[in-house]
């Protein structure tokens, strides 16, 4: 699953997770109308892995013009996407292990030219997925009843008892004497 991870956290927020772009993004608004899950999927991702910021709502515009409506009401007002605004990571895969790389700002460059790197735990992982909402999982092309994303992370590792475990070879040949000494 950790290919599957990695896009999931490269389509969604690492601080508020929701998806990086808004539906005002005619790409990816069309990209939400694909029907096939995993197409829409890979289509999402695409949009959104190169993102470097969450998009915000500039809702500061909107209430200007609001005010001067005599009905109180816009028909054209869509719903907020809710996002934070924030610089998000660069997800490269080593081994086992996922790290982020954070690049600076272009304003407080200093000495360092490299961003910020650092691993992202599995409990960050399960904490980024578990606030993903059911909508935002739909949009993305998974399955809220099969493939909520935070199942992919494993948190309980059942172990069967011992009369049920197979029994182990001593001499590693198969022929000597055979125990469940584990």
């Amino acid at each position: 699953f950790l290919n599957k991870i990695k896009k999931v956290l490269e389509t969604v927020c690492y601080n508020c997770s929701k998806i990086k772009l808004d539906e005002s993004n005619p790409q990816f608004a069309d990209a939400c109308k694909i029907r096939e899950p995993k197409a829409r999927f890979n289509a999402v991702w695409r949009l959104c892995k190169a993102k470097s910021t969450c998009d915000s709502d500039n809702t500061a515009g909107d209430e200007e013009n609001n005010f001067g409506d005599d009905t109180g009401t816009n028909p054209e007002k869509k719903k907020s996407h809710g996002g934070c605004g924030n610089k998000q990571p660069t997800i490269r895969r080593e081994g086992l292990r996922l790290i982020g790389t954070w690049k600076p700002d272009k304003d407080a460059q200093e000495e360092t030219t490299q961003g910020e790197k650092k691993p992202i735990l599995p409990s960050e992982v399960l904490s980024i997925f578990k606030h993903i909402t059911s909508e935002e999982i739909r949009k993305m092309g998974l399955s809220e009843d099969y493939a909520r994303p935070e199942w992919m992370v494993i948190t309980v590792l059942p172990v069967p008892p011992p009369p049920v475990r197979p029994s182990i070879c001593v001499d590693g040949m198969g022929g000597g004497m055979r125990g469940e000494d584990d």
